[in-house]
């Protein structure tokens, strides 16, 4: 199959490969002189040789003239930088709002060969039909697309509704597919800590199969329940936010992703789990959790990621490590995957240097796929099906369907989602809101916003309404089905007009992220496939966000990535306050909660 991490088995390159080192069969590439950065030990070796048959490397020594022959591809480094292929550890493509084939044509000139993902927000949509989409999407693409199948579809059962369902079994015939190698991102950390069978079935099933369990461990205490989660197999967790957090995670064996998405900038913070501390950090990884158009355009992937790295001081061989050989270890790949050594997949990448990290040439199994910024093979297009365009099951919204009955006439003190620049975690905000017509309404001057999430899968009726603190938004509206993890429209505003002519918007295009004032679209990013993705290219995405960007900050928003942080109010697995079609979620306790004290 195209897309099963390396276009020939070892077993089959045997002996091609020990031909090649020995200069008995010519190579199919030579790249010469590069200084080579050699995860496995460490350091910089400069006037570095590699040759590579079979898609896989033969010979990395001084001299490769001996594997040279009359058809070999020769690649003069210049002394560039040679890494391993880059890898993202956690990811969710469907937060690039591109299908796969189109997140490829993004990643790839930016030195990012493989990434493990986790595709759980089209699953709450489509169930596991989704996911085979993404599968065969990616298949199309030379990227390694790694699945980790969902395991917490929907995230929180009994709190939202979703179209989605994985149970044991979905994930026993999932990990029967060679493409599929862990098990995604465990959130009912909670029930993992109780013993409740459903999850613990799910983890049955994956540690049957052999393959990693990734975590999303987002409790406070870092004793018991900590060991107790990690005791039950799981094997990494990205949702560290303070060093300590990464730290005890490290020292109990689990892999720390340090996170830097476009929305979630923990990096800074949870750097310091290894900058402050004399710890070795093969278990500390990079990744995004997600990456939306603009950020790969403008700032780039995986690249990125190195360039923030060594920006909050961590030593540049160590944050290469982090994108390569930590995380082939961690999904327990590092046979094929995540160092320039004999035997592995040729999966290579030229730098300029170690501090900007200025991608010059991709390999993935020998073949250049991307140079100076630019992708060098076809991607195919694609027409994709039905099912997956046609996802938002709403009748026309009105007005009226934004009202907030006061419970009295008096002041009432309200429960808002306080939203944090930057991060995923929200805070309990109590606003003292004043009835207005015998309705509780936006009041911008306190920086307080009406929101309402309305079911959009099954046409159940039901709509959750609160009130959210910290966008700054003085005027206009804004809605989106992007809302982690199931999806339904949510829709936040400073008057009910507007609300309704923003969820009307998404509703005729079939999803999307809008926003709106005094009835005009100031921007909108149309994503008619599940609602999630959009079918444009990278760039057309890319300049799409950047509208929406300027968008947000016209109507006042001054928060970076308003839209990503707006995604997240709905996941109700992630402490403080989360708002789904059912209401108010208290993410403490795992109960819903009153708005009104």
């Amino acid at each position: 199959m195209k897309n099963v991490f390396c276009r020939t088995p070892l077993w089959e390159a045997s002996k091609t490969l020990a031909a090649v080192a020995q200069g008995l069969t010519p190579a199919e590439l030579v790249v010469k002189n590069a200084t080579l950065i050699n995860v496995c030990t460490g350091e910089l070796q400069p006037h570095t040789d590699v040759a590579c048959a079979a898609g896989r490397i033969a010979y990395v020594g001084p001299d490769a003239s001996h594997c040279i022959g009359p058809e070999t591809q020769v690649v003069d480094a210049g002394e560039a930088y040679l890494s391993p292929g880059l890898l993202d550890g956690h990811i969710h493509i469907e937060s690039s709002m591109m299908p796969p084939r189109n997140f490829a044509r993004a990643v790839l000139p930016r030195g990012t060969v493989g990434v493990y993902y986790d595709p759980h927000e089209i699953c709450n949509i489509l169930g596991p039909k989704g996911v085979s989409f993404m599968m065969e999407d990616a298949a199309a693409t030379p990227l390694k697309a790694m699945l980790t199948m969902p395991s917490c579809v929907p995230a929180v059962p009994g709190f939202e509704d979703t179209c989605g369902f994985v149970g044991p079994e979905d994930v026993r015939q999932f990990m029967e597919d060679g493409r599929t190698v862990a098990l995604g991102e465990m959130m009912n950390d909670p029930g993992v800590l109780s013993g409740a069978d459903g999850p613990h079935a799910i983890l049955a099933e994956t540690g049957k199969a052999g393959r990693t369990i990734t975590g999303h461990y987002a409790m406070a205490d870092l004793d018991r329940g900590l060991n107790g989660y990690i005791a039950s197999g799981v094997r990494s967790c990205h949702e560290s936010t303070r060093p300590e957090e990464a730290l005890a995670k490290m020292r109990l064996g689990m892999y720390a992703m340090l996170r830097e998405g476009s929305g979630w900038r923990d990096l800074h913070e949870v750097a310091r789990a290894v900058t402050e501390h004399q710890v070795d950090s093969r278990f500390a990884l990079l990744v995004t959790d997600d990456a939306h158009p603009q950020t790969l355009r403008a700032e780039g992937h995986v690249d990125r990621l190195l360039r923030r790295a060594v920006a909050e001081g961590i030593d540049p061989v160590s944050a290469v490590q982090m994108v390569t050989i930590n995380c082939a270890q961690c999904f327990q790949m590092d046979h094929d995957l995540g160092s320039v050594t004999p035997g592995k997949c040729a999966d290579l990448v030229l730098f300029t240097d170690l501090k900007d990290f200025v991608v010059q040439k991709v390999f993935i199994d020998g073949n250049l796929v991307a140079e100076d910024g630019h992708l060098t093979i076809d991607i195919p297009e694609a027409s994709y099906p039905d099912f997956v365009r046609s996802t938002i099951h709403l009748d026309p919204i009105q007005a009226e369907d934004f009202l907030y009955p006061a419970p009295s006439q008096t002041i009432q003190k309200v429960r808002a989602i306080g939203v944090v620049p930057g991060k995923a975690l929200t805070r309990e905000y109590i606003a003292a809101l004043t009835p207005r017509n015998g309705y509780l309404e936006s009041d911008p001057v306190q920086d307080v916003l009406k929101a309402v999430v309305f079911e959009r899968h099954n046409r159940t009726g039901t709509c959750g309404r609160g009130f959210v603190h910290g966008f700054g938004i003085t005027s206009g509206a804004m809605a989106s089905t992007v809302a982690h993890d199931a999806h339904n429209l949510l829709v936040l505003g400073t008057n009910d007009a507007d609300m309704a002519f923003a969820a009307n918007t998404l509703i005729e295009s079939q999803g999307g992220m809008c926003v709106v004032r005094d009835g005009k679209v100031l921007g909108h990013i149309p994503l008619p496939l599940a609602g999630v993705m959009g079918e444009r290219s990278p760039a057309e995405m890319a300049d799409l966000a950047h509208q929406l960007g300027l968008a947000w900050k016209e109507i006042g928003c001054i928060l970076p990535a308003p839209f990503m942080t707006m995604a997240l109010l709905s996941l109700a697995c992630i402490p403080e306050l989360r708002l789904t079609n059912r209401g108010l979620v208290d993410c403490r306790t795992f109960q819903m909660t009153d708005v009104c004290l």
